[in-house]
């Protein structure tokens, strides 16, 4: 299974099938707003807390992918999944509706790769046949965590990019219809020395030519196999850094074929920023927008590039440097 030093090929290329996908009022407005499976008015979601909010859109995202399977609860083996509050508690306190398994999982936005790279590896070693795997994130929360609550109204630089409220989930299987997973190229955690919590994607960008370097390096492939390479969620500032180095280290690919969650989930004119970000951005785009174009014939292949920055709240007051992580998955659709 594994080739070169740091990629899974998948024999029995595990299924992705069924997902669910929620998002908020925002991603309602954006720009692939029929891509999610629900969409909420406003961001309580009939709760108290933006956290518990977050928790019951997780929720929502997993009971989603499960009836959309035909399955139950109970069909479920494992859940493999996690999101950016600390000790990931929106993740783990939905974990309790469900008599299953549960390995929470923190690779900051990266997590949703991580979960299906650990999930499909899983299945095609015949560990489990049904996993559930996904990620969340809440603008509100998030804020409030990292930076500051919105309701301060704070400025930001150019640089700074927009926490989606949004949750993405899929269930892993070793048989059916569906896209399927063909590989996984697992990151290293990379710090080339930057600090400023208001410029993650470009903390983050070095992680995924890292990663994608890697992938293409140990399966011995160009960027040419793939419709579409596609990051989450760099934005603006971090998916040009990305493009530049990419080219720059010679790896032969146009600005068509390479894309990122954090600028496919909004609309230009809606004000992001430098663009989209949050654990929840590539979960819901990938298992929402992406699969869905490539159900529909438009993509055949997909490396799907999740990127996450590894700092907490206190690291940031302790003056680190902000160390990121990129795990890449391929997707494929059967012949």
């Amino acid at each position: 299974m594994l080739v070169g030093h740091r990629t899974w090929r998948f024999e029995n290329r595990p299924v992705i099938l069924s997902t669910g996908t929620v998002g908020g009022p925002f991603e309602a407005k954006g720009s692939i707003p029929n891509d999610f499976d629900t969409l909420h008015e406003d961001l309580w979601v009939g709760q108290d807390s933006y956290e518990k909010a977050e928790k019951v859109m997780f929720e929502e995202a997993c009971i989603k992918a499960i009836e959309k399977a035909g399955l139950t609860k109970e069909d479920i083996q494992l859940i493999l999944a996690g999101n950016l509050v600390n000790q990931i508690t929106p993740t783990s306190f939905a974990a309790r509706s469900f008599p299953v398994p549960y390995f929470g999982l923190f690779g900051a936005c990266s997590t949703s790769m991580e979960g299906l790279a650990i999930g499909s590896y899983i299945v095609n070693s015949g560990g489990f046949k049904y996993i559930l795997t996904g990620s969340s994130s809440h603008n509100s929360s998030i804020e409030k965590q990292f930076r500051y609550p919105t309701e301060y109204g704070a400025q930001k630089p150019p640089t700074a990019q927009w926490t989606a409220t949004a949750a993405g989930t899929a269930i892993v299987t070793n048989q059916g219809n569906g896209p399927r997973v063909t590989s996984a190229t697992l990151g290293r955690v990379i710090d080339m020395g930057l600090s400023d919590p208001y410029n993650m994607g470009g903390a983050m960008a070095p992680a995924a030519v890292d990663t994608i370097e890697a992938h293409f390096r140990d399966l011995a492939i160009d960027p040419s196999y793939y419709d579409l390479i596609v990051t989450g969620d760099l934005g603006k500032i971090g998916q040009t850094i990305a493009f530049d180095l990419l080219i720059e280290h010679g790896l032969s690919l146009t600005k068509d074929q390479f894309k990122d969650c954090g600028l496919i989930l909004y609309r230009e004119d809606q004000p992001v920023l430098a663009g989209a970000s949050g654990s929840g951005c590539s979960a819901a785009v990938t298992y929402g927008h992406l699969l869905n174009r490539m159900k529909a014939g438009d993509f055949r292949r997909i490396l799907m590039v999740a990127t996450g920055a590894l700092l907490s709240p206190l690291s940031f007051q302790q003056k680190e440097t902000i160390p990121c992580i990129a795990h890449a998955v391929s997707i494929e659709m059967s012949n």
